[in-house]
């Protein structure tokens, strides 16, 4: 509601800050989802490679890879001069990437 306070300042709000700090949000969670990856795939190599480890490593960073796609896109996005919403498809597929990744690196570590 960009308006003039009692002083006389403009109240407007910087349209820059809320795309920057969501950008940041999606690199922070981009990193988690790398990390969580990465500490399965070390799981699978620690214990000896077998058939359904290899398995579950694989399907583990193939959900690394859809989720950083979708991040990636997200972040491109926010970059704009007016950022526009994100689709409820690419939404839907980062929390199914997301979840996905964390029920296979749980599966692999129990």
């Amino acid at each position: 509601m960009g308006g003039v306070t009692a002083a006389g300042e403009d109240d407007a709000r910087d349209p820059g800050l809320q795309p920057e700090r969501t950008r940041l949000a999606w690199r922070r969670t981009t990193l988690s989802a790398t990390v969580a990856a990465v500490l399965a795939a070390r799981a699978v190599l620690h214990s000896g490679a077998t058939a359904p480890g290899v398995l579950a490593c694989a399907v583990c960073l193939l959900l690394w890879l859809g989720f950083l796609t979708v991040a990636h896109r997200r972040m491109v996005a926010l970059t704009t001069r007016e950022p526009r919403t994100m689709t409820l498809r690419a939404a839907r597929t980062a929390a199914l990437c997301t979840l996905a990744l964390a029920v296979c690196a749980a599966a692999m570590v129990v």
